[in-house]
């Protein structure tokens, strides 16, 4: 049975060419993640407000790296996109912005952050989320980006709105941490290319 409509992105979009290093405002630095990367990545979730918001954790340097091969592989799979929030100088790690839930024919992702804990309330998330935003809405074609997060999360909701990605309303019991199902607020953002608010 034929669609009726051609894909917004097409296989190959991603995978096709080398995951890029995107320059973000503030001296960031958004770059594919390496094996060097893997000490910071596990002491990172070793930190009880990961805990509180992930449903992962790290239980040894060498699984960090395995997270890293597999977030190689998500790029070439066009599954996810996932970058280091490195700073451009030192290079020291800083966090992780990414793209899950990716639908090439549908031009629709799900836009996920962290920050290590010395830079939270330093807008290093909201950096790195305006940076890839851009990216996937106007270079790499996305259409739509959506982004998750527990109500009760309240600096995640603060990165959203300062991102420009508009509250759309709240998934109940959608999503279960450690401590038990949460709501979900639903942020999203719709590429320009459409002549539709972004």
């Amino acid at each position: 049975m034929p669609f009726l409509i051609s894909p917004v992105l097409t296989a190959g979009t991603l995978a096709g060419r080398p995951q890029p290093a995107l320059p973000a405002d503030g001296g960031l630095l958004l770059r594919p993640w390496r094996d060097g990367d893997a000490p910071a990545v596990y002491d990172v979730f070793q930190d009880p407000v990961m805990h509180q918001w992930h449903a992962r954790a790290a239980d040894s340097v060498d699984e960090a790296g395995d997270w890293i091969r597999e977030w190689h592989q998500a790029w070439n799979d066009e599954r996810e996109a996932h970058w280091a929030v490195a700073d451009a100088g030192s290079d020291a790690l800083l966090g992780r912005v990414a793209l899950r839930e990716l639908r090439l024919h549908d031009g629709t992702a799900e836009v996920a952050y962290w920050t290590v804990p010395e830079v939270r309330g330093r807008g290093v998330a909201a950096r790195a989320t305006t940076a890839l935003t851009r990216w996937a809405l106007d270079e790499a074609g996305f259409h739509r980006l959506e982004l998750l997060h527990a109500v009760r999360n309240e600096a995640s909701c603060r990165v959203a709105t300062r991102t420009g990605f508009a509250l759309e309303g709240t998934k109940r019991s959608a999503a279960l941490q450690p401590d038990g199902w949460h709501d979900m607020h639903l942020h999203a953002r719709v590429g320009s290319r459409t002549g539709l608010p972004s």
